[in-house]
């Protein structure tokens, strides 16, 4: 498991004040109010700790103030860079739910203990998460994340075991 979780993306500048443009990551954008730092892991591979001065929202994007970045040339150095949070800041998780970037790369597993493949991506529909599980000739399956389906996850050993109800 990571310590850091990729929380969204420096995208542009905004104003001349040091502002920036977050493309979100993540399904609660006002985790960024609430986080005391975070980190911003620049392209190559660096990573420096930055606090948040203010945050807003624009349409779809997250506007970022950062203490000490005060005019737009040093904002401008933060562009295309991730803005990652270290786990244990953003508390626990609620029984069931989980971090995708700890299920991606999950062996997947019928219920008999036939090997699928491994989850690719994940991706949400607005009714439920969609499970991308490729095996290892390249062939995807696409499994909706319901308790029908989706019968346990185990992330300390790696694997997920599912029902493959009818139609998959």
């Amino acid at each position: 498991m990571n310590k850091y979780l990729e929380l969204g993306q420096i995208v542009n500048v905004r104003g001349l004040k040091g502002e920036v443009k977050v493309n979100s990551f993540t399904d609660d954008n006002t985790k960024f109010e609430r986080l005391p730092k975070v980190f911003i892991k620049r392209n190559k591979g660096d990573i420096e700790e930055r606090k948040i001065e203010k945050v807003s929202y624009n349409k779809n994007q997250v506007i970022i103030k950062f203490v000490g970045i005060n005019t737009i040339d040093e904002a401008e150095k933060l562009r295309n860079s991730f803005i990652l949070v270290d786990r244990d800041d953003l508390g626990s998780l609620p029984e069931g739910v989980y971090y995708i970037a700890d299920l991606i790369g999950l062996d997947v597993f019928t219920e008999e203990g036939e090997l699928l493949g491994k989850v690719d991506d994940i991706y949400n529909t607005g009714a439920n998460d969609i499970y991308v599980i490729k095996d290892d000739l390249g062939k995807q399956r696409l499994l909706p994340g319901i308790k029908d389906v989706i019968k346990e996850v185990n992330i300390e050993e790696g694997k997920i075991i599912v029902n493959l109800i009818e139609g998959l």
